[in-house]
Parts: structure tokens; C-alpha cells; sequence
């Protein structure tokens, strides 16, 4: 070839040539890199949302679910998620969870409809039984009674147009609210509803009395709570009141033994 001809050999010898194309095919690998990851991580992807509230327990059907579309970023930034609706149908929400309309599902929210596992009831200690309190907003101070709480029961009734009220049992813990169909009014610390019932454990023999106060006529039992340091230093639970325990006992029939 000519000196006029393009000598490559030449070309790729000459050790500033060869350093400027290697800078060059760098810059172009990483550009062509970087827009493939971005264009990965901006890509739309469909995943499942609850297209109503789902409750605690409650089975998921294909009419509880529609699809919304997020980027790649977000799955792999969220590897707790359910990313398809064969992970959900058949299944159901676990104990202590819920999922608002509109809202994600997560593999920790979702057991299998064979599993009715429940922590607050499957705590419960020997020789204790468990009692629910009815209650509302407003004898649980504006909804703030929170799990783990200890509370003292107060009493309240009429007797010959006298009032009767004092404390009846003291130092109770609370495992659990809840509102009118069973939804746990506090998940991850946050209020989500109405507070409905209140949910604790007590001795056997005092839960037999508390009954009978909750069943009999005219008889209504209200929720105390205390500070803070007295849940931190919980004393037992005990009948505080022996005349309370005494006025509910004469008002039912004992049962002999058989």
C-alpha cells in the first residue's frame, strides 16, 4: 500500500491512538451500560394490591386483588414483596396484620389458610383464661390503651338507688385491641380503628367472677389505666375489692359441684 493508504498497523502502534480508543470504547461500554440499567431499573412492572381493606384472617380470593405497575427499582429495593397473585390466592392475612385498600402485600403478612396460628391467644400461660372487655372510644381515653398496657378494673353499679363504684381487680395486662370485627386497632404501634373489645388474660377463678359481673344486669366494668412505670413494674393481678367480689357473687347462683 501506498504512503497515501491508511496504515492501521501503523495506527494501532502508535501508543497515543491506542490509549484515545481505549478511553473511547470505555465511555461508550459505560454509556451503553448505565442506559441499559437505568432503562431496567424504570421499566414498569405489574404487581398485586388489595383493592379493598383485607382483614386479620381473612381468605384472599381473586376479587380482592388488582394489579398497579411500579418500576424494577422498587421490587428489588422491597424483597419482601409478593410480585404475583399465585403467591396470595387461597392464602390469607395473619394474626396482627391487615391491608388497606390500594395497599401492597409482603410475604410476612401472608400464611397459609391452614395456619390459624394467634399469638394472643396461644400465649396465654397455664391456668389463665382469656376475657374480653367491651369498650369504646371513650372509656378507653380517646384510644389510648395500647397492648402491653396494665390496667385496674373499676366496678360501677346501683344498689337500693345507691351508687356502688370502685376498683375491682388490679393490675391486668393487655394483650390485645380490637375493634367490632376483630381487626387489631394497633398495628406497628400506629391506630388503624375503633377500639371494640379489649382482650386479657386473668386466673381461672377470677375469670368466672368477671363473667358473671359482664352477664349480670345493672353491673358495668370500666378500664383505668395507669403511668408508664406501672406497666414497666407490673404487680400481680388481684381482686382488690373483697365487697365487690361479695355484692357480684350474691347477685348469681353457685353452680354445685357435679
Amino acid at each position: 500500500m501506498g504512503k497515501s493508504g491508511f496504515n492501521l498497523k501503523g495506527l494501532l502502534s502508535n501508543k497515543n491512538t491506542v490509549t484515545i480508543l481505549a478511553v473511547v470504547l470505555g465511555v461508550v461500554f459505560l454509556y451503553i451500560a448505565y442506559n441499559m440499567r437505568v432503562k431496567q431499573a424504570i421499566e414498569p412492572k405489574s404487581v398485586p394490591v388489595a383493592n379493598q381493606d383485607i382483614i386479620a384472617n381473612q381468605a384472599i380470593t381473586s376479587d380482592m386483588i388488582e394489579y398497579v405497575e411500579v418500576t424494577n427499582s422498587f421490587v428489588t429495593k422491597s424483597p419482601n414483596l409478593i410480585t404475583s397473585s399465585n403467591q396470595l390466592i387461597g392464602k390469607k392475612i395473619a394474626p396482627g396484620n391487615s391491608i388497606p385498600e390500594h395497599g401492597f402485600f409482603f410475604t410476612d403478612q401472608i400464611v397459609s389458610s391452614d395456619d390459624n396460628f394467634d399469638p394472643t391467644i396461644a400465649n396465654i400461660p397455664d391456668g389463665y383464661t382469656l376475657f374480653e372487655l367491651k369498650v369504646d372510644l371513650a372509656s378507653t381515653y380517646g384510644n389510648s390503651i395500647y397492648p402491653g398496657n396494665y390496667i385496674d378494673l373499676y366496678l360501677k353499679a346501683y344498689d337500693n338507688g345507691l351508687l356502688i363504684y370502685g376498683k375491682f381487680i388490679e393490675s391486668i395486662e393487655v394483650l390485645d385491641v380490637r375493634d367490632s370485627v376483630g381487626r387489631h386497632v394497633f398495628d406497628g404501634g400506629k391506630s388503624s380503628g375503633t377500639p371494640s373489645v379489649l382482650l386479657f388474660a386473668v386466673p381461672d377463678e377470677m375469670h368466672l367472677l368477671l363473667n358473671k359481673a359482664k352477664l349480670l344486669s345493672g353491673i358495668e366494668m370500666y378500664p383505668v389505666p395507669r403511668n408508664s412505670s406501672y406497666s414497666e413494674n407490673p404487680s400481680a393481678t388481684v381482686i382488690k375489692s373483697e365487697y365487690l367480689k361479695n355484692y357480684v357473687l350474691s347477685k348469681s347462683a353457685v353452680i354445685p359441684n357435679e
